[in-house]
């Protein structure tokens, strides 16, 4: 009975190791997903040359012509658009290092919770399960966040972002090249679908 007791013991303690490691493997097919996806992302991106053509920018006649020359223009440049919008908001925060540096805090929070942490979370002699640490990390956010002015110069950020998008669409005539309705129905974020499961995306006359 003792023999059987001692070699039962160790056997348990792998098992409560590899709980704790489970969330690597997805942590890594997830950063590995996210990769992927902006790779398709940039590869469908347009030159900027091209989108900064002084001779294709005229004033659009009517509101519904500028709503066309939008749709159309957002097809076409939405990955230049989306680097846009990223771009403004990445200089908003650095513009208000306050902000960058809560919301530093906070990525790093999540970051060393889901992908570098190996072992169950142990504070104040307990031991928190992983559905704790999500409730508690998710909460801490936004309180972090609402008592900050981080929400603020994000949405700030993200309408001058757009607002920019939005004038070079309505000014920017679409070119004959890119017309077709089928690619101007493909959407902003079409590229997610095309990313995800690798089979590259044929237009079809």
């Amino acid at each position: 009975m003792k023999m059987e007791t001692v070699l039962s013991q160790p056997s348990g303690l792998p098992v409560s190791q590899g709980t704790g490691m489970a969330s690597t493997p997805a942590a890594r097919l997830l950063v590995s997903r996210g990769q992927e996806a902006i790779r398709g992302a940039l590869a469908q991106k347009r030159p900027w040359g091209e989108m900064v053509d002084r001779s294709s920018f005229a004033k659009p006649e009517s509101l519904g012509e500028a709503t066309t020359r939008i749709r159309k223009n957002l097809s076409h440049f939405r990955i230049n658009y989306g680097i846009v919008i990223v771009a403004v908001v990445a200089l908003s925060l650095v513009l208000h290092p306050v902000s960058l540096v809560v919301l530093g805090f906070v990525l790093a929070g999540w970051t060393y919770l889901y992908l570098v942490r190996t072992e169950p979370l142990v504070a104040f002699g307990r031991t928190f399960s992983e559905r704790e640490v999500f409730v508690i990390m998710s909460v801490l956010s936004i309180v972090v966040v609402l008592m900050t002015n981080v929400v603020s110069i994000l949405m700030s950020a993200l309408l001058i972002g757009m607002a920019i998008t939005a004038t070079h669409g309505a000014l920017r005539v679409p070119d004959d090249l890119f017309l077709d309705e089928q690619e101007a129905s493909g959407g902003f974020l079409s590229f997610l679908g095309a990313g995800a499961s690798g089979v590259p995306v044929v237009s079809h006359v």
